[in-house]
């Protein structure tokens, strides 16, 4: 494994924002090749960092380093890339927030810059992640042959606005928001933001089952508590509201490409892409990825038939959903690219 930080000197955000020093933190695993044509891009999800998603990067795993040059990109405000929490230029204002056309922009940067990789083999991405693969496949079409979109859509639905808008609301109603930033731990934020966040992560069928048992839990409370609360209070909550507002602004045709067309923004999707929702996730719900994959020429639609929820798509505590995923993932990076 290797780490790095591509610097990015005067970096102008989509919002309108510049940076005069953005940093991109990296990780990588495996080999590049001599002709560079065994990269896999793997961006981070919401509130990850890399060491939180490279579970699945091993030899017998779903992305094996032993073959593949995998690149994790940590994405702009989950605080080791610039954000709020080490740049005093990402303030929370109206007219502030990252975009996943800043991070691929900044990705394709240190591809070419860094590791002279101009076609990627894969993007694997699951939720934020999935979104941040989407963005490659539009904006960049001649250099992705494959995508692999676990648990995420290319736009973020009003059904899933409302649920960011409420962990929003919870984090910036605690006493300890001034309007501009935090003065201390939103304790009580935190026990809301969490209880909501389980709430939409996993299904009905999970809390029916009492799956959290099976865990090491002793209680739902524990569960609560240990699983959801104790792990976001890790990170600082002015970033948590920033990759809060990247997810809010997500839509592969806002820019200047598209134009706000979404249909045309998909059909210029030219990977074999792999669309996996969970059949039972209440963020991205399969009825609006089978919608999203309608639309993308070279589309595979194929629902994990879990109960975990959106939690099937990082299935580190879950051998049955992470074979299933294995097993796609290893058909397609064996397939041929027409």
């Amino acid at each position: 494994m290797n780490a790095g930080t591509f610097t990015l000197a005067n970096f102008e955000l989509q919002c309108g924002k510049i940076l005069p020093q953005a940093e991109l933190v990296y990780q990588t695993y495996g080999v590049l090749n001599a002709d560079r044509s065994n990269a896999i891009l793997y961006p981070t999800s919401y509130g990850a960092q890399h060491t939180d998603i490279e579970w699945l990067i091993r030899p017998d795993g779903i992305l094996d380093p032993t073959q593949w040059f995998i690149i994790i990109p940590n994405m702009f405000g989950n605080g080791l890339s610039t954000s709020p929490s080490n740049n005093p230029a990402c303030e929370l204002t109206p007219s502030f927030w990252f975009t996943h056309v800043d991070n691929v922009r900044a990705q394709a940067q240190l591809l070419t810059q860094v590791f002279g990789i101009e076609v990627l083999a894969l993007i694997y991405g699951w939720s934020m992640g999935a979104q941040q693969a989407y963005h490659w496949g539009a904006l960049y079409p001649d250099r992705v042959l494959r995508i692999v979109a676990i648990c995420g859509t290319a736009k973020t639905t009003e059904h899933n606005r409302i649920f960011l808008e409420s962990l929003r609301s919870a984090l910036k109603t605690d006493r300890t928001w001034t309007g501009q930033q935090f003065e201390g731990m939103p304790v009580q934020g935190f026990r809301t933001f969490a209880r909501i966040y389980a709430s939409w992560a996993a299904s009905p069928a999970f809390y029916r089952e009492q799956l959290y048992l099976q865990l090491g839990y002793e209680s739902l409370d524990d569960y609560l508590w240990r699983g959801w609360e104790q792990s976001y209070r890790k990170r600082d909550p002015h970033n948590l509201i920033a990759m809060l507002d990247t997810w809010l602004h997500c839509d592969i045709s806002d820019n200047p490409t598209y134009q706000g067309d979404i249909d045309r923004a998909l059909a210029s999707i030219q990977a074999q892409t792999l669309v996996m929702p969970s059949h039972t996730d209440l963020y991205f719900t399969p009825e609006d990825c089978a919608a999203e994959a309608a639309q993308i020429a070279k589309a595979k639609y194929l629902p994990i038939p879990s109960i975990w929820g959106h939690r099937a798509g990082n299935p580190y505590q879950n051998p049955a959903d992470a074979a299933f995923i294995c097993a796609q993932v290893q058909d397609l990076l064996s397939s041929q690219i027409d």
